[in-house]
């Protein structure tokens, strides 16, 4: 798929180019400060891990070209470019570029010194050469660093780095959703951890399937109190207007999501699931709803679906099947094991049946999987809390201590005028 691409053919060319002229400015101080490994960290990150590996092999070798078919020199680029590749390759927070610069320094360093000693070099200038070494290491990141966010940009290319930036619970699109959709934003908190879970174990990119799941429905923000999750006790509005103008309003969460994401200028990728996590489902209880009017044979089923497209990869297709199923779980009454996996097994089904699945690559296994992750984490979500014996007999003491300090006198016996002597010594005991 690189190959094929003329983007990313042209953007491998540039990084080449600036990696090897970062090096040749380094080599009149010292062939040992060159960056090298910089470029191998730029390509691994922008276009693909394997193809970094190979990248900073090429470097080294070019690299060796201007110091002179120096071994040592060429060895110190290639082994540490091959480190700060596997590094980030297998980086899952923000902070993997800075360790993929120390991960890059240490090899620096002990390839200098074995290959010093081997070749028995002054112990005070391998110490030199390796300090050299390790401050390119940690100039490869910084650089790596710098550079990042403008080559996304020219070449409009999504990182995972960037991706989770956008997971920061004070992005402000996500603190928008917090404050004007609580029940939104526990919602699909809720459903990226069930589809990130999914997401890896049938081999889809788990980052995207988090943020995405994030974002899926942050065009609720518009009219946050027409989706139940946002009511609380509050009246539900849908129940004073029309069933085909609140599958308008509630279809037109897609729409809204989408335009939102442009605006705060998110990647393309994260537009695509929102737009895509319905498909083209039915919005089944106002079609309920309106087929049970009398004019029930005016009504026509396409109005009441959503527009699509259908999910076209993985991810997206992850997030509709957490959506639905976080929240169908969420609306049953007694939840246990059975019914919970009934649930899920029934919503997988649904949408495999009405075609939502047919043009992403999920495969019947896949399903099975996921039905079973998925059955796994909202077992565990939505467990019946036990009831603790102690807390129960305490409860029946301050009850039947309450009922003792309630009880009354009997009457005054009207043929005597006194009170029994039982009732008197109770009274003196309770003052």
């Amino acid at each position: 798929h690189v190959y094929e691409n003329d983007l990313y053919l042209v953007l491998l060319g540039f990084i080449v180019l600036i990696t090897l002229f970062l090096g040749k400015a380094a080599h009149y101080y010292s062939d040992f400060a060159a960056p090298i490994a910089a470029g191998a960290l730029l390509v691994a990150i922008l276009i693909d891990p394997r193809v970094g590996l190979l990248t900073g092999v090429i470097l080294g070798l070019l690299f060796g070209v201007i110091v002179d078919h120096d071994l040592r020199a060429v060895a110190v680029p290639v082994i540490g470019s091959m480190v700060g590749v596997y590094s980030v390759s297998k980086s899952s927070h923000g902070y993997s570029l800075t360790r993929a610069g120390v991960w890059v320094a240490a090899v620096n360093f002990l390839v200098i010194g074995a290959t010093g000693f081997i070749q028995q070099i002054n112990n005070t200038q391998i110490l030199v050469q390796g300090m050299l070494g390790v401050f390119s290491g940690i100039a490869s990141a910084v650089i790596t660093t710098g550079f990042l966010p403008y080559l996304e940009h020219a070449f409009n290319i999504t990182t995972p780095i960037k991706l989770l930036d956008l997971a920061r619970p004070n992005h402000p699109l996500l603190q928008r959703l917090l404050l004007d959709a609580p029940g939104t934003y526990h919602h699909s908190v809720l459903v990226g951890n069930l589809a990130e879970t999914a997401a890896d174990a049938v081999g889809a990119d788990p980052v995207v399937v988090r943020v995405g799941a994030y974002y899926h429905d942050i065009g609720k923000i518009k009219r946050p109190y027409f989706f139940v999750e946002n009511q609380a006790d509050a009246e539900n509005p849908h129940d004073k207007i029309a069933p085909s103008l609140s599958t308008l309003i509630v279809t037109s969460h897609i729409r809204d999501g989408a335009d939102l994401c442009r605006d705060y200028k998110l990647p393309q990728v994260i537009v695509d699931i929102i737009e895509q996590h319905h498909g083209t489902t039915l919005v089944s209880y106002f079609y309920k709803r309106a087929t049970e009017n009398e004019h029930s044979d005016c009504i026509i089923e396409a109005d009441f679906r959503y527009e699509g497209p259908r999910p076209q990869s993985k991810e997206a297709a992850l997030i509709m099947l957490a959506d639905a199923c976080e929240a169908a779980v969420r609306s049953l009454s007694k939840r246990n094991v059975n019914r919970i996996e009934a649930t899920v097994r029934k919503i997988i089904r649904e949408r495999l049946h009405d075609g939502q699945l047919d043009e992403c690559n999920l495969t019947l296994k896949d399903l099975n999987i996921i039905g079973d992750v998925f059955i796994r984490v909202l077992s565990s979500m939505f467990h019946t809390r036990i009831e603790y014996p102690e807390a129960l007999k305490e409860l029946e003491r301050k009850k039947a201590k309450n009922g003792n300090n309630n009880k009354q006198c009997p009457a005054k016996d009207d043929s005597t005028g006194t009170i029994g002597t039982n009732c008197e010594g109770s009274v003196k005991k309770s003052c």
